[in-house]
């Protein structure tokens, strides 16, 4: 196991800098998400720690060397593909097996570290297979295991889950936590999935254009998003973000909205500022009113999309009303889920 630090990241394709003065500090054993939207950089810097993509400056430092110039294969790091890449002509046992050949490890020692793999990832039975006779969680398991035999100090992880369906995503999160947890090997893992992220990691790191925007734990980042981008970003369905000025002891939107404060607020009277609060955190009473124009039961709750002021807003109900398109709602804010952003800075107002 190792620590990963990353000092002053900076990475030019040409004249255009993607990767812009990226400070992180990985701690040893930890499972560090890289979430973002796509183009934001993730990918760019894993494939930077794996040595796959060369700084224009700045250093990596894989425990505490600095690994700048060590060729991919000298870093002690082991890779996991969105597309297994998988030898086809190779049965599992000799997909997995063949980074250790090419060390020309002893036979005893290989047999040793593919059959302790192939027993944590329960593929025991499927080792005389070839890739095309397995699914796709059976291929993303030997893609691990293959890189689990190397005993690499770090796991990299590139959207491993994004050719999975659905159910299967569930599960392979779940087993490759637990495999985190057995090990205990440092891990970055690469998703634009925020539910992955959030279920997942240690620390979230959120980038934008190549610039990290918030890290953090899970929670922390949730319940406390430093600006906009963090908030609208985190969080299923997204936070609510309503414009309007503050006046008194409420902020009034546009469309005439008055949305409760909570008290020792930070924003000064008369101050454009953006009013967020998790569709969760509305309730159903007496409150700020809104007109029905979707309902989606989702079994253990329902999500309404309402019509305020002439702004959509979210709430999620616990309570099985009776609701349809065109009613009339009451959605009070629960005072202590509020969050307020600055309205031309987009940063958070504390």
């Amino acid at each position: 196991m190792a620590s990963v630090t990353l000092r002053d990241i900076r990475k030019n394709y040409g004249n255009l800098e993607v990767i812009h003065g990226v400070n992180l500090d990985i701690a040893d054993g930890s499972f560090v998400v890289l979430l973002g939207p796509s183009g934001c950089g993730k990918s760019t810097l894993l494939r930077s720690i794996a040595g796959l993509e060369s700084i224009t400056s700045g250093d990596i430092e894989i425990g505490g060397r600095r690994v700048n110039e060590v060729h991919p294969k000298d870093r002690d790091i082991a890779m996991v593909f969105q597309n297994y890449a998988l030898y086809a002509h190779m049965n599992v046992k000799e997909n997995m097996s063949f980074s250790l050949k090419l060390a020309k490890r002893p036979q005893s020692e290989i047999d040793e570290k593919v059959n302790w793999a192939a027993k944590i990832l329960n593929l025991e039975q499927y080792l005389a297979r070839y890739p095309r006779e397995l699914s796709g969680g059976q291929r993303q398991r030997v893609a691990m295991g293959r890189a689990i035999v190397r005993n690499p100090a770090v796991f990299l992880f590139d959207e491993p889950l994004s050719n999975l369906d659905a159910k299967l995503r569930v599960q392979m999160r779940t087993e490759i936590k637990e495999l985190h947890e057995r090990l205990k090997t440092t891990t970055v893992y690469v998703t634009h999935d925020q539910i992955e992220a959030m279920t997942m990691a240690d620390k979230i790191v959120i980038l934008k254009d190549g610039v990290i925007e918030q890290q953090g734990s899970p929670m922390d980042v949730y319940d406390n998003p430093a600006n906009l981008f963090v908030a609208s970003f985190i969080g299923s369905p997204a936070m609510n973000l309503l414009r309007g000025k503050v006046k008194g002891l409420h902020v009034v939107t546009e469309g005439g909205v008055k949305l409760p404060l909570p008290k020792g607020h930070a924003a000064k009277e008369g101050q454009s500022v953006v009013y967020g609060i998790r569709p969760e955190h509305l309730e159903a009473g007496k409150g700020f009113d809104a007109t029905i124009s979707v309902t989606e039961p989702t079994g253990p709750e329902i999500h309404i999309y309402a019509d305020a002021g002439g702004e959509e807003v979210c709430a999620v109900l616990r309570e099985r009303f009776d609701l349809k398109r065109g009613m009339e709602i009451g959605l009070a804010p629960r005072l202590d889920k509020v969050h307020l952003f600055n309205a031309e800075t987009g940063i958070a107002i504390r």
